[in-house]
């Protein structure tokens, strides 16, 4: 399977709760970090239970998948009923059809707000 369908075959299994299809897209050894958490999930085992193990009330919705051969970037945006709107980053190495490797940056919209001295400069969005 080509990068591209793996990394959008992640995103509709986690979005249908379908841990064990999960399971076979991510490498037994994967390594997925999170560096606004300053996390490291460690093992295909860890990865689908922070996943299957997150609070429900969300949905997952694939903005864009961008790749070039074995490296692709997602970004999904995810509704969160009572908590609110997440979007994702994510950077994705596949190889041999297995997510092996992967860097997401996650975060609340608007979570961040921007400084006094943009605001001459820009629009909210």
């Amino acid at each position: 399977m080509e990068s591209s369908k793996v990394v959008q075959s992640l995103w509709d299994r986690i979005q249908a709760r379908d841990w064990d299809g999960v399971a076979g897209l991510v490498a037994k050894d994967a390594v997925v970090e999170w560096p606004v958490s300053a996390e490291r999930i460690v093992g295909r085992e860890n990865y689908v239970a922070v996943n299957r193990e997150y609070p429900e009330g969300w949905a997952i919705r694939v903005l864009r998948i961008v790749a070039d051969g074995d490296e692709v970037v997602s970004e999904v945006e995810v509704p969160h009923e009572g908590v609110g709107v997440f979007r994702a980053a994510s950077f994705w190495t596949v190889r041999d059809g297995l997510i092996v490797r992967g860097r997401e940056y996650w975060t609340a919209h608007g979570a961040d707000p921007g400084p006094e001295w943009r605001v001459p400069f820009v629009e909210a969005m």
